[in-house]
């Protein structure tokens, strides 16, 4: 049992070491970011100089992606948050906006 416990408490701790909090740019990949790899207008994530697109949260869900003063077609915003880079895209666990 004791066996079990401390496996489980090794894959959890590895788990949630994959997921870190940074600060990152959050923005239209295709109107601010340029990637052209999905048409239309998608929510991504830019750190260390790389961009990548979002899963786990939509461009529209902090408001109208294009209003002139906060959309993010319109605006690269400061971010932070926590997720993991897959496959790569970034799946998004939190986002907190600066």
């Amino acid at each position: 049992m004791k066996k079990l416990i401390v496996v489980l408490v090794l894959v959890f701790s590895v788990s949630c070491a994959k997921q870190n909090t940074q600060t990152v740019e959050l923005s239209c990949g295709q109107c601010q970011f340029g990637l052209t790899s999905q048409k239309g207008c998608d929510l991504a994530v830019r750190f260390e100089d790389n961009a990548y697109f979002v899963d786990g949260a939509d461009i529209d869900d902090f408001g109208d992606a294009h209003d002139e003063n906060t959309g993010f077609c319109e605006v690269i915003r400061t971010a932070k948050v926590s997720g993991e880079l897959k496959d790569n895209r970034f799946e998004v666990e939190t986002i907190e906006l600066k």
